[in-house]
């Protein structure tokens, strides 16, 4: 039985093939077609996976789209009633796509794929929580989704047994977590959808002097973790922007403009809302634990990308252990909806082993071999040097210690937004400078942006305050 997920048309767009329940392929359509977070339908996704399977479009049994658009555009009426005529400039940019291409999502599929078996619709947030258990290691456990918003849930919680999900309980927009930390990605002068990592990665060098500020006037959080957001100061539910005058007045000033100098301010408003973040996410685990009972807790959704997060749940959280999708943000589910669609809704069984690892490491897209990359780089006319793969190691050691920096190409291409060691930039890391050397001459962005260190499992321990593999 061969399932095609299809993740679209918000951000991310991705397709992930299963095969009787295996993950066989799955890639995001921007890795394609070189356009940074391209929502379009993911035809060359969708090509790539079924070459990779060695299929054709007949091959394909089911289809399951991640989200409910009929759903999705009814929150988007109503939201435009409510808040009318504030919103006739956001309604009429948005209607006209949504009208011609978003609410035929059923009819688009059978056109581009020439497909007539059944197409399969789970909600949003069903989708991330199946992306975040099923390929999990466990036979059950609590199930935590949030993001910015997907038909109406913003936020989730529900459990996983076997071959089931539940969702028990959700928060609804317009009140949201991942909303609310892309309001702060936009006033910091980043780009929404886009920038969020940006803001994680500069919260380090800010302090918390607007936190208060941020509790007091925007977000209500409750002991359970839920929450409401004060929507006095935001401007996403009507307008084309994340925040209004009275944020900016709370805060002191208008958003920084995008490349403009990045100040203290920013800094500790980065600082401030990452703490805020973590303490809701914190929140909430705390209460799913007493909820469900369950000892083991599986992550996604756009938020589960924010891995300082992540780690406040797994060092200060009730759970004995997490696991978190790769791909957490809408691309994963794709993923998501093709195993929504074989466990839940085809009902076929599950088993689990803590050894095993469904995802693959990640490793879930194209690779090419020796003779493919020389032919490249022979019509390319590029100088280049072979070596054996037992001289490799040797050799990018030795470049390592010499300070310098490589770009690493090996096996299967990463399914999520983080290298992973198949395509990596890699530098040493003892050096004080090879952040910014990496950040400023390599990859020509802000110096202050994190890079990810890698060692040995079995060393983990003694550079990372972690007793159990990595989630």
């Amino acid at each position: 039985m061969k399932i095609l997920g299809i993740s679209a048309f918000y951000h991310d767009s991705a397709a992930a093939l299963i095969d009787d329940g295996q993950i066989v392929a799955a890639a995001q359509e921007e890795r394609f077609t070189r356009k940074k977070h391209d929502s379009s339908f993911p035809e060359k996704a969708i090509d790539f996976c079924l070459s990779y399977a060695g299929m054709s479009k007949q091959d394909i049994d089911y289809v399951a789209f991640y989200e409910k658009p009929f759903v999705k555009f009814e929150r988007l009426l109503e939201t435009y009633l409510t808040f009318s005529p504030a919103g006739i400039r956001s309604f009429i940019t948005a209607m006209p796509v949504w009208i011609k291409e978003k609410l035929w999502i059923k009819s688009l599929i059978q056109e581009k794929l020439n497909f007539e078996n059944k197409i399969i619709f789970p909600e949003h947030h069903e989708s991330h929580a199946a992306a975040a258990f099923f390929p999990s290691p466990y036979d059950e456990a609590a199930i935590i989704t949030a993001d910015g918003v997907g038909e109406w849930a913003t936020c989730s919680y529900g459990v996983g047994e076997g071959n089931k999900i539940r969702l028990i309980s959700e928060i609804k927009f317009p009140h949201s977590l991942g909303l609310l930390y892309s309001a702060f990605t936009y006033y910091a002068g980043f780009k929404v959808n886009s920038g969020e990592y940006k803001l994680m990665g500069l919260a380090p060098y800010g302090e918390p002097k607007y936190k208060s500020v941020i509790l007091q006037h925007l977000v209500d959080v409750k002991a359970d973790g839920s929450f409401r957001l004060n929507m006095k100061y935001f401007n996403y539910c009507a307008g084309l922007t994340m925040t209004n005058r009275k944020f900016h007045k709370l805060f002191g000033g208008d958003p920084r403009k995008p490349e403009t100098k990045i100040t203290q301010r920013d800094m500790d408003l980065a600082k401030s809302i990452q703490e805020v973040t973590e303490e809701i996410m914190l929140k909430i685990a705390s209460h799913v634990y007493k909820e469900t009972g369950k000892e083991n807790l599986c992550l996604s959704g756009g938020v589960a990308l924010n891995c300082v997060a992540n780690g406040r749940i797994l060092r200060e959280g009730p759970f004995k252990q997490i696991w978190i999708q790769p791909a957490a943000g809408d691309a994963g589910s794709a993923l998501g909806a093709a195993l929504m669609t074989w466990y839940q809704y085809l009902g076929n069984p599950r088993s689990t082993l803590a050894s095993a690892d469904m995802m693959k490491g990640s490793y879930l897209g194209p690779e090419y071999n020796s003779g493919e990359i020389g032919s490249y780089l022979q019509s390319e006319n590029a100088p280049y040097e072979f070596l054996l793969d037992e001289q490799i190691p040797e050799r990018i050691a030795s470049l390592i210690a010499q300070e310098k920096v490589i770009g690493w190409f090996s096996g299967r291409m990463e399914f999520g937004p983080r290298a992973l060691g198949g395509r990596s930039i890699i530098g040493d890391a003892r050096s004080p400078k090879m952040q910014e050397i990496m950040n400023l001459k390599i990859k020509f962005r802000e110096s202050f942006r994190p890079f990810a260190p890698s060692v040995l499992k079995e060393k983990s321990s003694e550079y990372f305050e972690l007793d159990q593999d990595s989630p």
